[in-house]
């Protein structure tokens, strides 16, 4: 048997101990409530802490940034809706699912299994009670007759609450996505009573698909309707003053994603276009939440997490924007369902009063699955075998201790194309950007582009010079990590996991002599 000496014990007990006391002073003495802000499509050049150069008026969100942390190379883990909402609830990336490619539609079935692990089950578990308003994205199950039509007095099954929401009011899919419900924990508020959309030539902005739709929907309302009931949920938790149960509120937003609708005041006050009203409107009512925390009381045990699904969509009218010197991408390539950094780059801003200090920037990389195990630590729990595979803690982080233990980022886009980044170096599968700007998959293969893009974000941010033919061995490292990651079905130490499906990151055919 060995022995340690003295000293060593001495230094044994006080790393020891200086790891507990960090861990009870993170912790405090009770868990904080969590807040957890996910807007729609709304890119990283739309708000002033992570774009300087932003030409919209983000005053609260700028408020929010100047008590807490930013974080300005965060990313979700897909650049469309649907598999980022996957892979921030479940802490893994969202490729290993099912859903192989593309979004849901407001008439899908549920995404995520009753026996995966999410946000909601881990806090839960923690004795958080759990909540989620907003848009859900991730598919419920209609009752459907043998036509397929919905029934709408029927239950709905397999929503928000088998994934560990104790309540949720929520919309099925996107705002422009029928059917347009009110589904409050499982019941339908309202059935349709007609059928009503808009068209683009109609509205350029405000278009949405017809459909049927509840008789208390209305579709310029839901965004401030959706604030009213988080901040109704909050002042609730506070006049159970006698109950210290704290709460876990997910509020994902169906703004500035279409149909694009701001309300006066907010209506033209950009001075830009409809879009930059929006995101003007969604700020206001972000502000109105921080301020029903500090007048309830909860502002200083409550942690507020703001992020985006994914970059901003075209419909934001990018050619009008940059008129007026607007880019809701920023300085970075693509956009919304690209797998360039404009398509899952993000705004991730994170107040935590008393442990994270104000008017904090950092420029580690980090993902949306990263908030799973970081709640996971504050909540007091320790990992479980499940849940969070592809998340490392932002601890470190918060408390200045130096990065994360995220070494690599695994990126996808709305036609199944990978990319991973480690350091500076990013490798991305695809002759284009694998969504929707130029050049598109089809167009890129018929003017002979390489199957494989590689960049170096630190002297080219905007992904201008593909460098796969002059650093093949890079490449060839960065396919081999991705390609373990995959096999390994989780990017963090622990045991070996199998996927959802079977994935293939390179396509048949694909030509990559190039790094052989």
């Amino acid at each position: 048997m060995k022995y340690l000496t003295f000293p060593q014990c001495l230094l044994t007990l006080c790393l020891g101990g200086v790891l507990y006391l960090s861990q009870i002073c993170l912790q405090g003495a009770s868990s904080p409530n969590v807040v957890l802000i996910m807007a729609d499509d709304l890119g990283i050049g739309d708000i002033t802490p992570t774009h300087p150069g932003c030409k919209i008026q983000t005053p609260q969100l700028q408020r929010l940034a100047d008590e807490g942390i930013t974080f300005l190379d965060a990313h979700t883990t897909s650049s469309v809706c649907t598999p980022t909402r996957y892979g921030l609830l479940t802490g893994r990336y969202n490729w290993r699912s099912r859903l192989a490619r593309g979004v849901l539609s407001g008439r899908s079935e549920h995404l995520i299994p009753q026996g995966r692990p999410t946000l909601a089950h881990m806090l839960r578990r923690a004795g958080y009670h759990t909540s989620m308003i907003g848009k859900w994205h991730l598919g419920w199950d209609w009752h459907k007759d043998a036509d397929g039509v919905i029934d709408f007095t029927h239950p709905v099954l397999n929503g928000p609450d088998i994934n560990g929401f104790d309540r949720y009011y929520a919309h099925c899919g996107s705002l422009d996505m029928p059917p347009y419900v009110w589904v409050d924990t499982g019941r339908v508020t309202a059935v349709p009573d007609r059928e009503e959309g808009v068209t683009k030539a109609q509205d350029r902005y405000g278009w949405y698909r017809q459909g049927p739709i509840g008789s208390d929907f209305h579709i310029e309302q839901v965004l401030p309707h959706l604030f009213e009931q988080a901040m109704n949920q909050i002042r609730g938790h506070a006049a159970r003053t006698h109950n210290q149960q704290p709460f876990f509120l997910y509020l994902a937003l169906p703004a500035p994603h279409t149909p694009i609708v701001p309300l006066a005041p907010f209506k033209g006050a950009s001075g830009l276009n409809p879009y930059a009203d929006f995101v003007m409107q969604t700020d206001h009512h972000v502000g109105q939440l921080l301020d029903t925390l500090k007048e309830t009381g909860l502002e200083k045990n409550t942690m507020v997490l703001f992020t985006s699904d994914n970059g901003c969509s075209p419909e934001a009218n990018f050619p009008l924007l940059a008129e007026h010197d607007h880019h809701p991408s920023g300085v970075y390539r693509g956009h919304k369902a690209d797998i360039f950094e404009g398509g899952h780059r993000v705004p991730l801003i994170i107040r935590w009063p008393g442990k994270i200090r104000p008017k904090t920037q950092s420029k580690h990389l980090v993902c949306h699955t990263d908030l799973y195990p970081t709640l996971e630590a504050i909540s007091g729990q320790k990992p479980h075998k499940q849940g969070g595979e592809d998340g490392f803690s932002l601890l470190p982080i918060f408390t200045d201790q130096g990065p994360s233990k995220r070494d690599s980022l695994i990126s996808h886009s709305i036609d199944g194309s990978f990319a991973i980044r480690q350091g500076d170096w990013k490798l991305c599968l695809s002759h284009g950007s694998g969504g929707w700007s130029a050049p598109k998959e089809a167009s890129a293969k018929k003017q002979g582009l390489p199957a494989l893009q590689l960049y170096h974000l630190g002297l080219d941010v905007k992904e201008s010079h593909n460098l796969v033919k002059n650093y093949p061995a890079r490449a060839r490292a960065l396919l081999s990590l991705l390609k373990e990651h995959v096999e390994q079905g989780r990017s963090t130490p622990g045991p070996r996991l199998s996927n959802d499906r079977d994935v293939q990151v390179l396509r048949e055919g694909w030509d990559t002599s190039l790094i052989k």
